[in-house]
């Protein structure tokens, strides 16, 4: 297995040629980029994802994020493989594809897992953020198709963070109370359990609405 980026630090540098031409991820610098892998075109459980990640492309927009795609095959077959969906699955697949077929941009973010195979990416998700820093790793087995409403819920968490300094609690979804951070002195713990916009189950555990 390729050593995997860190969360928080700036995400691999690259280049690469995808269904949309020349593409590098300074291009997406000030945005939100959702980097995912398939381990083949033309197999059924990637198809099912790509058509998935197409219906919720504006989404993705409407979160100023973009999303660009990735595997080993060649950029005649991802053309030939977006032409069948669009024919098979009435779905227009609107992002690029990247055509890794040295494997340098999966071995730099470490989508190549021998266990798993040696030739095919294994299916990753990477949520990089406007800053280029790595926010989210998710590695899923080759049979187990992504849920896209998750990784969406995950990118409104990570949106909602940075602008509330606060935290989301387990299943959170978008407009619902936030955690407070946990207070850092005795003093900041006292004063936590009078506080009227903080609902608070016990002094180090409290909620707010965003």
């Amino acid at each position: 297995m390729s050593e995997l980026p860190r969360l928080n630090a700036l995400a691999p540098d690259f280049s690469a040629i995808s269904t949309h031409g020349p593409v590098k991820l300074s291009d997406w610098k000030g945005r939100w980029l959702v980097l995912f892998s398939h381990p083949a075109d033309f197999t059924p459980v990637c198809s099912t994802e790509m058509a998935a990640f197409a219906r919720h492309s504006d989404a993705f927009v409407q979160r100023g994020a973009a999303l660009l795609g990735l595997s080993v095959d060649s950029v005649f077959a991802h053309i030939a493989w977006v032409r069948n969906l669009e024919e098979k699955l009435q779905v227009k697949i609107p992002f690029p594809i990247i055509a890794d077929l040295d494997m340098s941009v999966a071995r730099a973010f470490g989508m190549i897992h021998a266990e798993s195979s040696e030739t095919m990416t294994v299916r990753t998700v990477f949520i990089i953020d406007p800053a280029q820093r790595v926010r989210v790793m998710l590695h899923y087995p080759m049979s187990t198709g992504r849920s896209i409403p998750e990784i969406l819920r995950i990118l409104d968490s990570l949106q909602t963070v940075d602008a509330e300094a606060c935290a989301t609690p387990e299943g959170w979804k978008a407009g619902e109370a936030v955690i407070v951070p946990p207070p850092k002195t005795t003093a900041e713990a006292s004063e936590r359990l009078t506080r009227k916009d903080v609902r608070s189950l016990d002094w180090y555990l409290g909620w707010r609405q965003p």
